[in-house]
């Protein structure tokens, strides 16, 4: 099974909607038309309550997009990503991170063999892996055990595992696990002053064990490890989670320290996988195992629930409501907690590379917008930042309020003062300030008439600016992997309504050919061709 090819601006229902775009009411009168909106406008399913009624939909313009969505195929489609199918057709591969946190009786197939067999058989090996870590029984190849743990990858090999080991920091154990990405020196040896060579293990996570900056990066830990304790230290203290054998052989890995991946996870999606194995390290395996059961509750209620209820398809939606017929190119994302400070960067690389595309299922090229800008901060920091630009700008930003309804260590003052300022802004950037409510205001100040008039109008707020409320009980493995595993299925969504491939990723590779012709000019006597600045910006750096 194939998924659909559907041109969306072909179907009745973008039709429907590109008119009601023309007429669509402002949010200050949807609610006064109807005082019990919200109720009807929100989800609540195991400890998440999703409220979009602060958006920019009544009824009609909810159904015309449900109905997007069918028309474009989502039902079939979603068969066939939760089957096993070969979605990612550009690439001749299944989209299965669904399957890494399936359960053990589940039967998912590829090419006519049940996966599950093997994913299980990798999560027994890394609950045992980290268990020995965690607890001392596996060594260093001095003797001692071990008290930190570097990361080594890039790109969804390093997000992944950093922002859930960040986001969890609060059942973090005693191993202290830092993250090596950038190929940029400086940046390596910062993570490597850190750490004590006779009580550091590395994880080197490359499919290919080929990627530039994770080989180089590992290259470099290996010669700092040898320069301390010698080359036979290597296979004691480097594992790998690739595919490529004779590569992590010839690098000095031991065989029985290599967690395989399979080519059918994506790097932005390979999180659950041996890609995780940072995480199992960091908080330890039971909580890495309620982290996928997380995202398996979260995988059933986007596979089962009907449309109009399910959390993943109304928020891609949205964003296509927004998108393609408000004229909104962004997306704002705010935690209101500093544990997912890297949440919004985790999901530009996994919304921006899944659908930052512009050509067809069919090879065209599109003639509306696909994929939007995600960016964030966490709440309350944005709002002394670039708050000021979402009340008082002209852009229209459509923004995601994450918030926890506990706090972790159970200090109310610091949380009530949180959470009054994470519904208070939701309330502001719909309801604005009037004229009226601000002369009345300086009014009340006693300020002098001419001087109140001049200041009027830079006090005003319009208002009538959209956000999502997602409130969850607390921030837990669980709850945690539920979250992530929702935005997977947005983005997935999403991919379909806008007839795209969200599992390829060839926008990355240009940018690194051409840095490979110019790393080796460095050292060559001539130059290829290059455009005019090029060619002079790589003389300056030569010198």
């Amino acid at each position: 099974m194939s998924l659909p090819k559907k041109n969306p601006t072909t179907s009745n229902s973008w039709n429907k909607l590109a008119q009601f775009a023309k007429n669509h009411k402002t949010l200050q009168s949807y609610f006064e038309a109807d005082p019990t909106r919200a109720e009807r406008f929100s989800i609540a399913w195991e400890s998440f309550y999703v409220d979009y009624s602060k958006n920019h939909i009544d009824e009609k313009i909810q159904e015309a997009l449900v109905a997007l969505a069918k028309d474009a195929g989502l039902e079939e489609a979603r068969k066939a990503y939760f089957s096993g199918e070969t979605i990612n057709q550009t690439e001749g591969r299944a989209v299965l991170h669904t399957a890494l946190r399936a359960t053990p009786d589940a039967d998912v197939r590829v090419d006519g063999e049940n996966v599950i067999p093997e994913v299980y058989a990798v999560r027994k090996k890394i609950s045992a892996f980290a268990s020995s870590v965690i607890d001392g029984s596996r060594k260093s190849s001095t003797g001692h055990s071990f008290t930190d743990v570097v990361n080594i990858g890039i790109g969804g090999s390093d997000l992944g595992p950093m922002m859930i080991t960040e986001a969890l920091a609060y059942y973090k154990n005693h191993l202290n696990v830092h993250f090596m990405s950038n190929v940029d020196g400086d940046h390596v040896m910062e993570v490597l002053k850190k750490v004590n060579p006779a009580t550091t293990l590395f994880v080197v996570v490359s499919k290919s064990f080929g990627t530039q900056e994770t080989l180089t990066n590992a290259t470099t830990a290996k010669k700092w490890l040898v320069d301390a304790l010698g080359a036979a230290a290597v296979g004691d203290h480097f594992v790998a989670v690739s595919t490529n054998l004779p590569a992590i052989d010839a690098f000095g890995i031991q065989a029985e320290n290599v967690f395989p991946m399979n080519d059918w996870v994506g790097g932005r999606f390979s999180l659950w996988s041996a890609v995780g194995l940072s995480i199992a390290l960091a908080i330890g395996p039971d909580n890495f195992e309620e982290l996928l059961d997380g995202a398996n509750q979260m995988d059933t209620h986007f596979e089962s629930t009907p449309f109009e209820e399910n959390i993943p398809v109304m928020l891609a939606l949205l964003t296509v409501w927004y998108n393609n017929f408000l004229g909104a190119q962004s997306e704002a994302v705010i935690p209101y907690t500093q544990y997912l400070h890297r949440l919004p960067a985790y999901l530009q690389q996994g919304i921006m590379e899944s659908n930052g595309k512009s050509i067809d299922r069919d090879g065209e090229v599109v003639s509306y917008e696909t994929g939007n800008i995600i960016w964030g901060e966490p709440g309350t920091n944005a709002q002394h930042a670039f708050f000021q630009l979402m009340h008082q700008g002209t852009k229209r930003i459509p923004a995601q309020f994450i918030g926890f309804a506990q706090s972790l260590y159970d200090n109310k003052d610091h949380h009530d003062k949180l959470m009054a300022n994470f519904f208070a802004q939701t309330e502001a950037l719909m309801s604005g300030k009037t004229e009226a409510q601000v002369r009345a205001a300086l009014s009340n100040k006693g300020m002098d008439k001419v001087e109140l008039e001049k200041l009027v109008p830079f006090k005003v707020f319009s208002g009538d600016k959209p956000t999502t409320t997602l409130l969850i009980d607390r921030l837990t493995p669980k709850t945690l992997g539920a979250l992530v595993a929702m935005y997977e299925h947005k983005i997935f969504v999403e991919g379909i309504v806008w007839n795209i491939f969200s599992y390829d990723q060839w926008g990355v590779e240009l940018g690194k050919q051409l840095a490979d012709v110019i790393l080796k000019e460095f050292s060559a006597s001539t130059m290829g061709e290059h455009d005019s600045s090029t060619t002079q910006l790589i003389k300056r750096y030569k010198g």
